[in-house]
């Protein structure tokens, strides 16, 4: 994406909601807990999955300046975002944390975030958003892509193909 304003970054969650949504009614309510769409999880996983990763962007949006450390994650200090062990712990750890929710609970979450997401980039100065290095926990990315990135490119990077093999299987 090219991120050259905030209202790019802006049009960007907006159709990115809109694509979510979409895809909330290809798969439909009546499939979203039947298993197989990543390993063993269900549609409705991989939304808590993706809801606990965005909520993490969101946090982050939400706190510090740009010469302060990023707010901890609110996962046990030993996980490691770092690694691939650390990230399959977190993944774990979400799922854990959302297989008894119920679907409804779920689905209202991910809606709201993507609000929230919308709310917090608008609220932030433009400079703040494309000014790459200006937060030191970004590693010299600059924030709005990297939002974005974070956001829209996990879900179509990691797992919307498997998603849509799935529905496939499924008939969908």
């Amino acid at each position: 994406m090219d991120a050259t304003s905030k209202d790019a970054l802006l049009a960007a969650i907006d159709a990115e909601r809109a694509g979510w949504e979409a895809l909330l009614t290809e798969v439909g309510a009546a499939r979203m807990e039947l298993p197989g769409v990543t390993g063993d999880w269900t549609f409705k996983d991989v939304v808590a999955h993706l809801n606990g990763w965005r909520e993490l962007t969101l946090v982050r949006l939400g706190r510090p300046g740009p010469d302060e450390p990023a707010p901890p994650a609110d996962w046990p200090d030993d996980f490691d975002e770092d690694t691939d062990a650390g990230i399959d712990r977190i993944n774990d750890w979400f799922w854990a944390r959302a297989k008894d929710r119920p679907l409804a609970d779920v689905l209202a979450e991910s809606r709201e975030q993507f609000r929230r997401l919308r709310d917090a980039v608008a609220a932030l100065p433009e400079a703040d958003l494309l000014t790459p290095g200006r937060f030191q926990w970004l590693g010299g990315e600059a924030l709005g892509p990297a939002v974005i990135g974070g956001t829209v490119g996990h879900l179509h990077d990691e797992h919307e193909p498997a998603i849509r093999a799935w529905l496939a299987q499924v008939g969908g």
